[in-house]
């Protein structure tokens, strides 16, 4: 398995011209979801969970009633963000 680096500045900054809404707060990509109700927010993170499982990658997600948000950053690659994260990004926004 190839080692996981974190990503410079630079790669942060042009994956997130691909991934609206997303933004680096604290260290991590992060994103804001809202939904109609509790039962559509919880349906997305049951899709999530199940894509990111299988990608072996899990986020760091608060849930409240219609509110979901995420953070995402690589412990492997020392707590800071990889191409990892920027994959997972990818893939919630196919999901929402």
């Amino acid at each position: 398995m190839p080692e996981i680096v974190a990503l410079s500045e630079a790669q942060i900054k042009a994956a997130l011209q691909e991934l609206p809404g997303w933004s680096v707060v604290a260290g991590k990509l992060h994103k804001e979801f809202k939904f109609a109700n509790f039962t559509q927010a919880f349906g997305f993170m049951t899709k999530v969970a199940i894509e990111a499982n299988t990608m072996n990658h899990h986020p760091e997600w608060f849930n409240v009633w219609n509110k979901v948000i995420i953070d995402l950053v690589t412990h492997e690659a020392g707590n800071q963000i990889s191409a990892l994260d920027v994959a997972l990004a990818r893939m919630i926004e196919e999901v929402v």
